[in-house]
């Protein structure tokens, strides 16, 4: 039978109850391996078995709370106490300090299937009793989640509605990616892929003539299989360089001044910025070159081949989570209008372009289903990445998008789906935010570290133990995620335990509408069914299609060109900024009076740059990718992840040149340290990344050597210990962990093992004296 994950659709078969297949799909030109890892780890020793909740939490209850998450043992409970707990707790919370205090970050990623999506079901059931504290925005792009709706009126081009793959292959004469196109990244798509069809794409542009430049401080952030040139630079530097070239359109009148002056409104301020008419320094080659590395005699003669030739500039996601982040996209932006190629087929501009599988993939023309959530009847929100600061500043204030709001007092946190001890930056900071509740609730399949450091954890099947839909934005593939095997020991779906837990507290009918879960995959087939019809797309009978297990609809749009319709005719498609065209100046922007990003693209240093001595003390820079071998941090217990490890830890690649300095040989264990924290990694000495600039990927299980202290040596390799916990500017507040500064020494003395992939000491009640009695 077929399922989805979301980085592939895959073949699977189960024998006698166990996991024995895992084959791509057919249909993928390019599958990720990712998929094997569910061999063997979905049916694993790091499964949870039954509802636990922390010893001490259960002893001496909320008082318990505060200081000892992560280090304590849990005690095994049947699930109808369980469940009887955590209905008393939201009751109490709700009742005493009402549903603001009650925090469901839960950021997803949990599943590719559209019904049991558990940040959809965790949403929709605390909103059946009120509401809950919520989260905007996301920690892959939410900088530009900010700063693209002011500059061109929403965020299409970041995660949808990209120039298609096909006009770049036809038109395209000079690629040039701003932080590359990895393919580790294009393997992934939310919601599910199909095929990846990435790689091949740009092999297509580049043999039909098409010169592809990778501007970025790993070389190996060219897609894969593809000729191009590296242009090495400094991180966080893209924006100068940017603004250089910039520099060297306008001084040689090589810019679009009609472009200007129909599609944009703010050049004159960008030009006086530019030429250094308003700040007295001109951001010239030899101003970017001094900050960047880079040769200003290559960034002139780029800007002269992007001005003669139809030019596309693809720009990574990575490049905004960055100290200023917001900068690189705005001055990408600019960069674009200058040349005036916007809205033409192979020319002008996108994000995300093998940041996921599907930038470049043309849209299916109508919107599948989600489940509904409801009302939230809370208004409190924070920006996704200040979490942390929430839980240690209760009633503090904060700047967001022009606005100033506080941050709520929150004495429980539910989450279902995801992993912010993956997520988040500065664990060590973490680690002590989150004794701050009164009570966390988690759901999840394995013992992660969200996991340990619960309170109440409920055991939840992973998509191959239930049925669900599969269908993307980006995919005409629809998949029936049919169950493999039976879930593992007691664990149970999300949809269960909130049906459940809405009875205890008298919502059952408004949070189940009197389905169960297959009735639910029914009715969201329906809708998917009649979104389509609507849209000139036929899709089966829902019988025909479960029982053939996918269908694959007809596309109606095969190509499109990011922003052509307001190239065509700019009035009629107007848009939604005041002006309603591009703003490469916003006075709704400037109106902030935010120093740290003003009213156009401007170069802010990174602070780490700053005059702290941090750069003496932590000479290399630390770039933190998301990994090759799993989706942010799922399956890392699987065998995929596993064989990617150098000694059992995640690699850390480091400049041979930087290596000799520090006496390290390759497959050593280092030390990885700043003043935020230290963990262990593999080191890997390469050629690839430029000297001064060390890279750690994402992913590693956080697996501290004294959990639940903060500071504690982290054993594996997971960079977010290192990684500074703030905002981007006081417009986005979204995460700079690609800001960071560190030393690499060899590793001196016993190396500590790798606990990550061994489950917490878990007690039976009758393990427990006083409590023994609970049932």
């Amino acid at each position: 039978m077929l399922t989805t994950m979301h980085w592939g659709t895959y073949e699977v078969s189960a024998e006698n109850g166990r996991l024995v297949g895992v084959e791509p799909w057919s249909g993928d030109p390019d599958p990720s391996p990712i998929g094997k890892s569910m061999l063997g780890a979905a049916q694993g020793n790091m499964r949870v078995a039954r509802p636990a909740i922390r010893r001490g939490w259960l002893e001496g209850g909320r008082s318990a709370a505060r200081g000892r998450r992560g280090s304590e043992p849990f005690v095994e409970v049947p699930w109808e106490t369980a469940l009887d707990i955590v209905a008393a707790e939201l009751d109490r919370v709700r009742t005493a300090h009402g549903n603001t205090a009650i925090y469901a970050g839960s950021y997803g990623w949990a599943s590719a299937g559209r019904f049991h999506h558990a940040q959809s079901q965790v949403h929709r059931f605390l909103n059946t009793i009120g509401g809950y504290t919520s989260s905007v925005l996301s920690y892959s792009y939410g900088a530009a989640e900010i700063i693209l709706p002011h500059v061109l009126g929403g965020t299409d081009g970041l995660t949808g509605n990209h120039s298609t793959w096909d006009g770049i292959e036809r038109h395209s004469e000079l690629i040039v990616a701003f932080g590359g196109l990895p393919w580790r990244n294009a393997q992934i798509q939310g919601g599910g892929a199909a095929r990846h069809e990435a790689a091949a794409a740009l092999q297509r542009a580049v043999a039909n003539g098409a010169r592809l430049v990778n501007v970025s401080p790993v070389r190996d952030d060219a897609p894969r299989g593809v000729d191009s040139e590296w242009l090495p630079l400094r991180p966080n530097s893209d924006t100068a360089i940017m603004l250089a070239l910039c520099h060297v359109l306008v001084s040689e009148g090589r810019h679009d001044e009609a472009f200007l002056a129909r599609y944009c409104t703010g050049f004159e301020a960008v030009r006086a910025y530019v030429m250094g008419e308003s700040d007295g320094q001109p951001k010239d080659p030899a101003w970017a070159a001094a900050l960047s590395g880079v040769a200003a005699e290559k960034m002139v003669a780029l800007a002269r081949e992007m001005a003669a030739k139809r030019t596309m500039l693809m720009v990574s996601w990575s490049l905004q989570r960055a100290d200023h982040g917001e900068q690189p996209y705005w001055a990408a932006i600019t960069l674009a209008a200058l040349l005036g190629q916007i809205g033409l087929p192979g020319g002008g501009f996108g994000f995300g372009y093998s940041s996921t599988n599907g930038a470049g993939r043309p849209e299916l023309g109508f919107r599948w289903p989600s489940v509904p959530q409801g009302r939230n009847g809370v208004p409190d929100f924070i920006p996704v990445a200040r979490v942390a600061d929430m839980l240690l500043d209760p009633g503090g204030s904060f700047a967001f998008n022009g606005a100033e709001l506080s941050y709520p007092d929150i004495r429980l946190v539910y989450w279902a789906g995801g992993n912010p001890f993956h997520h988040h930056q500065d664990l060590n900071r973490l680690v002590e935010a989150w004794q701050r509740p009164e009570t966390v609730i988690v759901h999840e399949p394995f013992w992660t570290a969200t996991a340990r450091h619960a309170d109440i954890v409920l055991p939840v099947t992973t998509p191959l133990e239930r049925n669900d839909l599969a269908f993307s934005n980006r995919e005409n593939l629809m998949v029936a995620m049919k169950q493999a095997f039976d879930p593992v020991e007691e664990a149970r779906d999300d949809y269960r335990i909130f049906a459940d837990l809405a009875t205890r507290l008298g919502v059952r009918e408004t949070f189940t509408e009197g389905r169960d879960a297959q009735e639910w995959i029914r009715l969201l087939y329906a809708q998917a069914r009649e979104n389509a019809n609507a849209a000139g797309v036929d899709m089966p009978p829902f019988e025909r299609f479960w029982d053939d297990g996918h269908a694959e609809l007809t596309r109606r749009i095969t190509s499109q060109t990011f922003l052509g319709p307001f190239r065509s005719d700019p009035e009629r498609h107007r848009l939604a900024t005041p002006s309603g065209r591009i703003e490469l100046y916003s006075a709704t922007v400037d109106g902030f009076d935010y120093d740290d990003c003003p009213g156009h693209a401007v170069w802010r240093e990174p602070r780490e740059w700053l005059g702290s001595g941090l750069a003496e003390r932590f000479p290399l820079h630390l770039l933190s990718p998301q990994p090759a071998d799993k989706l942010h941090s799922q399956y890392d217990h699987g065998s995929v992840s596993r064989a990617g490890k150098v000694s059992g830890r995640a690699p850390l690649w480091i400049n041979r040149t930087d290596a000799a300095a520090r006496g390290i040989l390759d497959g050593e264990i280092v030390v990885v340290f700043n003043n935020r924290g230290s963990c262990l990694a593999g080191a890997i000495l390469t050629d690839g990344v430029i000297p001064g600039v060390v890279q750690l990927p994402t992913g590693a299980w956080f697996d501290p050597a004294e959990p639940g202290q903060s500071p504690s040596l982290e054993k594996h390799g997971n960079p977010n210990v290192l990684t500074a916990d703030r905002g981007t500017s006081r417009l986005a507040q979204s995460p700079t962990c690609n800001s960071t500064l560190v030393q690499v020494s060899r590793f001196v003395g016993a190396v500590p093992p790798v606990t990550a992939f061994e489950p917490p000491v878990i007690l039976n009640l009758s393990d427990v004296p006083g409590i023994a009695g609970l049932s």
